[in-house]
């Protein structure tokens, strides 16, 4: 771990197992602004044209991963995090802590922990009430990613009707006579765009560069991960999931984004009134890894993405 300017900003702390390599701004934020192999491009989105910038109250994307607070609000969630971040230190984590914001109350913390031995990453996203009244809100882990890539989803295992077998004789579970997903569209969500592709196992949604309109999609993701492949670069987020606790956006625990700048893959915590003087945290785990062809199809995926996903589950 050590210290450093980044992109303009003087006050940057770099993180490295060896093979990646984090860097954490600490001027504006808290973001994890680069996540990446040591000495490759960067996994994570910058808006080049904010890097460096501070103050002002101006709401700035910056790039990277952010913790925000669902459901998408302008006075809850568009805080402009553009001050200095307070930090600790402790082996190979570190401890992010802005200030309180002054029009929520809510003071959020980062707690990093990079793998010394491989790729993997613990992000801790906590949430912490200090205002004097209860505020409904769930933790929203937000990753920004280079465009050019696609993401994926797995879906749900597939099972028949219990009335309508697959072959004669068949016995299934009547816990199919109910719903195994939530799927949530926005109103520009056009799920005949040529980006998006639904197959048994697997979502996939692709980032177009060339494609300016904006797509998104929420789902109640049970099985707790999804990946993001480019330039034979596979990551994988895995996160939590309660089927007993309600989420937000109608249930969701998972999202992603895209537009023809990057793609958001994005996890959720439990949505709930949290009381004055309370916290609450959401977990994500990350894993990066090279050399691996990928295509968006099920085979491909099944081939060279779930192994590498079971074992990090």
């Amino acid at each position: 771990m050590e210290k450093l300017s980044y992109n303009g900003w003087p006050n940057c702390i770099r993180m490295s197992s060896g093979s990646v390599e984090l860097i954490i701004t600490t001027d504006v934020g808290p973001r994890i602004i680069r996540y990446g192999f040591v000495g490759q491009e960067n996994e994570l989105y910058e808006f080049s044209d904010q890097a460096g910038k501070t103050g002002g109250n101006e709401f700035r994307l910056y790039g990277g991963h952010r913790l925000w607070l669902a459901p998408e609000r302008k006075d809850l969630t568009y805080f402009p995090d553009n001050s200095t971040v307070d930090y600790e230190t402790d082996s190979n984590t570190l401890r992010l802590i802005p200030g309180i914001e002054s029009t929520t109350g809510i003071q959020k913390e980062l707690l990093i922990t990079l793998d010394q031995n491989d790729s993997s990453v613990k992000i801790v996203h906590k949430v912490t009430n200090r205002s004097s009244h209860s505020i409904e809100l769930a933790p929203w882990a937000l990753s920004m990613m280079t465009p050019g890539g696609f993401g994926i989803i797995p879906q749900e295992p597939y099972s028949p009707h219990p009335d309508i077998p697959d072959y004669p004789g068949q016995v299934i579970d009547p816990k199919y006579y109910l719903p195994v997903r939530t799927m949530v569209l926005w109103s520009y969500t056009d799920l005949s765009d040529h980006r998006l592709r639904f197959m048994p196992k697997y979502i996939t949604l692709r980032q177009d560069k060339n494609t300016a309109l904006a797509i998104k999609l929420g789902l109640s993701n049970s099985l707790r991960w999804a990946a993001y492949a480019r330039n034979r670069h596979l990551f994988i987020k895995t996160f939590s999931y309660d089927p007993k606790v309600a989420y937000p956006d109608n249930g969701c625990n998972f999202e992603i984004f895209t537009d023809s700048k990057f793609m958001e893959i994005e996890s959720l915590g439990p949505l709930r009134a949290l009381p004055a003087g309370q916290s609450i945290i959401h977990e994500e785990t990350w894993s990066l890894f090279d050399h691996v062809d990928v295509d968006p199809t099920e085979e491909s995926i099944d081939a060279n993405v779930l192994p590498k996903v079971f074992a990090n589950l």
